[in-house]
């Protein structure tokens, strides 16, 4: 099936065309782990997987590598000015810098796992790679590209790369003329970016290591140029990242990568945009407060109606989060478990439907293939669902495929909603059961439903099956 993704750089929707015919290697940038991971981060995370899982299902091999930064990223990103991100969540938790990054990896990658997201073909840690990242200066300064800041660092002289900017539509003079940079009198141009930064001569860091320039430690952009290429070769199909990446960070990358590799060194850049509050602001770790996936869990949500929640969007538009969309996104998603459980129980499945299954197959995967359209493709699922002409067999069949494209669980979750006894339900959640049962009988639907609310909201959940109403309760 045609893949078609919007590549940031052309602004335009394009027809994915491999390097190797067959394969497919991108880069995502991952968290720098100075603190928990937000819900913001962890939808980048979900449409990452996304993107993986829709390779696959089209039967491509994928090598995904994902970045876990815990070293030179600064509090002030755009000016390569303040604390190490990591020092500073050091100095807050009590912990030495190596102590914070491994225990907010360990909880970010719960995180990940309970979204049901893939783990990358590689994880490199940006402190693994620090001889790959100081060769990576060394070429560039016998390039040219570099120059010194007495007492600060190695820094990469923007205006010797022409094409700097043309991710985000610019150049260096209408970066310079925009550019939300703190002035530098000692840049040569505002746009110039730590490649390394000189360690502080009055007090100790606790990463830092020695190299041709002194002691210090690399800037944050130099360890996603080093690693995916130490990983994924000087030439690679995809790289992903959050829309605020695009005009600093991956700006960045390119300009230090492609005076080495040559250009292109990505062929497909693909950006995803904020989750925001109700007031329209992206969720941040940076302003102290945020939510993680925890504050989901406490709530009592399954992380996977937070993963539907994300799929009924597009990546490309931002998604207003608030308790209220949960609500509605965890009776969505549980309904669809629902009328997967009632599949499970059909006693008369029948065979499989080969030509139905084909036809299905392409009608949900079709829109996710295109620029990943999920929301188009759960429109699909539910009319899979309603439709009269697909056997009980061919529908799990296709849940099955449902559930390696999207990620969301189907059919674990189901059996795990008829594992449960319905002889454990007690008189009272009957007696609902009973009404509603003859509710149903009257065809009065609204107080079917109702009852059912009921049901639901007491912790039991209402099964209709061939056989009869099964009640189960909820996981």
């Amino acid at each position: 099936m045609t893949i078609r993704l919007f590549n940031t750089m052309t602004r335009k929707t394009e027809e994915f065309k491999p390097l190797v015919p067959g394969k497919m290697g991108f880069y995502s940038c991952g968290p720098t782990v100075y603190h928990y991971a937000h819900i913001g981060n962890m939808r980048s995370m979900i449409h990452n997987d996304i993107l993986k899982r829709m390779f696959i299902e089209n039967g491509y091999t994928v090598h995904h590598v994902m970045n876990i930064t815990d070293v030179g990223h600064l509090t002030g990103d755009d000016s390569d000015s303040g604390d190490d991100k990591m020092e500073r969540g050091a100095a807050r938790d009590h912990k030495s810098v190596w102590d914070i990054a491994q225990f907010y990896t360990d909880e970010f990658l719960r995180d990940f796992d309970d979204l049901n997201n893939i783990r990358p073909t590689d994880m490199p840690r940006a402190t693994d790679y620090i001889a790959e990242q100081i060769d990576l200066v060394k070429k560039l300064q016998d390039l040219g590209y570099t120059y010194e800041i007495s007492g600060d660092g190695i820094y990469y002289d923007t205006s010797k790369f022409p094409a700097y900017g043309a991710l985000t539509g610019g150049s260096v003079a209408g970066n310079r003329a925009g550019a939300r940079v703190e002035y530098n009198d000692a840049k040569r141009n505002p746009t110039d970016f730590a490649l390394w930064k000189f360690s502080p001569k009055d007090k100790k860091r606790q990463m830092e290591w020695d190299s041709p320039w002194g002691i210090g430690f690399p800037g944050w952009h130099a360890e996603c140029s080093a690693m995916s290429m130490k990983l994924l070769g000087n030439h690679f199909d995809i790289h992903t990242g959050g829309e605020d990446l695009s005009r600093i960070h991956h700006t960045n990358e390119i300009a230090q990568s492609e005076p080495i590799t040559g250009a292109p060194w990505v062929n497909y850049w693909v950006h995803f945009s904020f989750l925001v509050n109700k007031s329209g602001d992206k969720m941040s770790k940076s302003g102290g407060e945020f939510l993680g996936l925890d504050a989901v869990r406490k709530r009592g949500y399954d992380p996977l109606v937070y993963r539907y929640l994300i799929l009924l969007g597009h990546y490309q538009t931002q998604l207003a989060f608030s308790w209220d969309a949960m609500d509605a996104a965890a009776n969505g998603y549980k309904n669809l478990v629902r009328r997967v459980a009632e599949l499970l129980l059909d006693t008369e499945p029948g065979a499989l439907d080969n030509a139905k299954f084909d036809e299905w197959h392409n009608r949900i995967l079709s829109p996710v293939s295109d620029n990943m359209k999920t929301a188009e493709a759960l429109v699909q699922i539910q009319e899979l669902l309603r439709t009269n002409d697909v056997n009980a067999s061919t529908k799990i069949a296709l849940f099955e495929f449902v559930d390696r494209l999207l990620g969301l669980d189907f059919i674990g979750r189901a059996k795990r909603m008829n594992d449960t006894e319905s002889e454990t339900a007690p008189a009272e959640i009957m007696a609902l059961a009973d009404a509603r049962a003859a509710a149903k009988s009257a065809k009065d639907w609204a107080r079917a439903d109702e009852l059912r609310t009921q049901i639901d909201a007491a912790g039991w959940t209402v099964v209709d099956t061939r056989d009869g109403t099964k009640i189960t309760k909820k996981a």
